[in-house]
């Protein structure tokens, strides 16, 4: 893991160093009580509304129902950008189906964090109708 110049930018790269060993609890640890995951940012079927998943429930939902059946995944950082409380990160996310399918999804992600370092927002910004393409949907 790359060295964090900021508390921002560590939660970014622990984030989905959680989500690739598979450790929910620790990944839903570094959340505040408030915090919201839009991954994607915006309406997709992961999330109609387009709101987010607000608080840890709807956090841990998001985990159960999406990323713990995602399969595998890596994370390849290219660029990251700490300023402040919050560190925007270039980057491609590899997911390995159950059926040993892998796509590749270039995203952009935005971690805001509170004064102590846990993470009130989580914004990742890619385009779903491609993965639902790679998919054959």
């Amino acid at each position: 893991m790359q060295t964090a110049k900021t508390p921002a930018q560590l939660a970014s790269f622990v984030s989905p160093q959680m989500v690739k060993e598979k450790r929910r609890d620790d990944w839903l640890a570094l959340f505040a009580e408030d915090g919201v995951v839009q991954d994607p940012v915006g309406p997709s079927p992961f999330d109609p509304s387009g709101q987010g998943h607000r608080g840890k429930a709807a956090i841990a939902g998001f985990y159960d129902n999406i990323i713990s059946k995602g399969g595998d995944f890596d994370f390849t950082i290219h660029a990251s950008y700490p300023c402040g409380d919050e560190c925007a990160n270039v980057w491609v996310g590899r997911t390995t189906g159950p059926d040993g399918t892998v796509n590749e999804t270039p995203m952009v992600t935005i971690y805001k964090v509170d004064s102590a370092g846990k993470i009130l927002s989580l914004r990742a910004f890619w385009d779903f109708s491609r993965l639902l393409e790679r998919m054959g949907n």
